[in-house]
């Protein structure tokens, strides 16, 4: 499968030194979900997300 599933939204005008969207994603890789950040520019935000196969667990 070529989806990916989105976690979590977080705005990128976060303030500065804080870092939510790494910190969540951290999180989620601690319970084993292979999450990572990525950029949407169309609505400058970060996401959480999770590709492919990883998907269908964070669904679960």
């Amino acid at each position: 499968m070529n989806g990916r599933t989105v976690l979590e939204r977080f705005p990128a005008g976060g303030p500065r030194g804080s870092w939510p969207a790494e910190e969540f994603a951290a999180a989620r890789r601690m319970e084993g979900l292979p999450a990572e950040v990525v950029m949407d520019l169309a609505t400058d935000a970060f996401l959480v997300i999770v590709r492919g196969d990883g998907a269908a667990d964070a669904a679960a």
